[in-house]
């Protein structure tokens, strides 16, 4: 690998690329196999990897579940066979999901749904054998919650009596707004998105522990699911500046 300088962009093809290949070499993804393909920037290029070493014969039948319309759209143009977790070809549970990460904790907690898509991202990870991330170095924080706003999805009669809950548990919530669009964004499943944050403590530290925050926001009437991700520790992929990959196990 080249040890010029690479940007954000360049990271995140090269760190796709990547940790598709190293899952192959490692046996985690193979032929046959069920696969979650997640959404946004960074798992786009993996998706485009595995359509390759698909049409090339490396990872023949191939079963997919894709985690938006983003997703869906990409692996309908790219040939890729996509199902619902519900169909019967993929009975629920997936042998590999392979996604992105708005923030990566050194504990291997995440932050996703950056791009509303953190309820179906959430079911695919949780109910795969195996879960992988792939991230650029922007990505890779010392802690989560301060920075990088948690998205967490609502039902939209809740909005206000959810914000009022989450600033009992320490948060500032916000209304997530469209670009392009007037109003709020709305997700694939038709609710609204409040991005929340927390102030660090005067040393700098995390305020809060994401796993039981995952537990307690989800415990919020009319939540629907919030983009903490603790309870499927994943393999994580982190492309550096100068070229090179690191893989947390």
């Amino acid at each position: 690998m080249s040890n010029e300088k690479t940007g954000a962009a360049a990271q995140k093809e090269l760190v796709a690329r990547y940790a598709v290949d190293d899952l192959v070499a490692r046996g985690l993804l193979g032929a046959g196999m069920k696969l979650g393909l997640g959404t946004g920037s960074t798992a786009m290029p993996a998706v485009r990897r595995i359509a390759e070493l698909m049409h090339g014969g490396t990872l023949a039948g191939i079963r997919a579940v894709a985690t938006s319309f983003q997703t869906t759209i990409a692996c309908e143009e790219l040939g890729i066979p996509a199902f619902s977790m519900n169909a019967r070809e993929i009975g629920g549970r997936l042998d590999l999901a392979i996604d992105g990460a708005d923030e990566v904790s050194p504990e291997g907690y995440l932050i996703k749904g950056g791009g509303a898509a953190l309820l179906l991202e959430k079911i695919v990870a949780y109910n795969a054998a195996r879960f992988a991330i792939v991230a650029d170095s922007s990505k890779a924080v010392g802690h989560l919650g301060t920075a990088f706003a948690l998205p967490v999805e609502v039902i939209p009669e809740a909005r206000v009596s959810v914000t009022a809950a989450l600033a009992r548990l320490g948060a500032t919530a916000t209304l997530r707004e469209g670009v392009r669009k007037a109003g709020p964004v709305v997700t694939d499943n038709g609710n609204l998105i409040l991005d929340c944050l927390w102030k660090a403590a005067p040393d700098g530290s995390s305020p809060i522990d994401p796993a039981r925050m995952e537990d307690a926001i989800d415990g919020i009437v009319g939540v629907v699911e919030n983009g903490f991700f603790t309870k499927n520790p994943p393999i994580v992929y982190v492309a550096r500046a100068d070229g090179t990959v690191e893989t947390r196990i």
